[in-house]
């Protein structure tokens, strides 16, 4: 998927449902039951992601494995470039929107 901001490296078991994907930006909902992954991907442009629910994120990069709680609304912006798998480490259903910003 060279042509997209989520190059995988492996498959994973979460849901992406595509909002947008415009000139601008690409709007990505992900939702993940328990236990769930992204799959390990890079990121090909920097993003922001919106926490639809309260929840815990365990993310695995280079540098191990980190649990990251995350509050419904409390957005947080990464750069592109950024490499991981996200694992839903709650008890109930995760969701964000992942706003990747196309640079021109």
């Amino acid at each position: 998927m060279t042509d997209h901001a989520h190059e995988h490296g492996s498959a994973g078991s979460a849901t992406p449902t595509l909002q947008v994907d415009d000139d601008t930006v690409r709007i990505t909902r992900w939702d993940f039951r328990p236990g769930e992954a992204t799959g390990w991907h890079r990121h090909g442009m920097p993003y922001v992601v919106v926490p639809l629910v309260d929840g815990v994120l365990k993310i695995v990069d280079a540098a191990g494995e980190k649990l990251v709680p995350l509050s419904a609304g409390g957005s947080y912006a990464r750069p592109e470039g950024v490499e991981h798998d996200v694992i839903n480490a709650g008890s109930g259903l995760m969701s964000f929107v992942e706003i990747e910003l196309k640079q021109r």
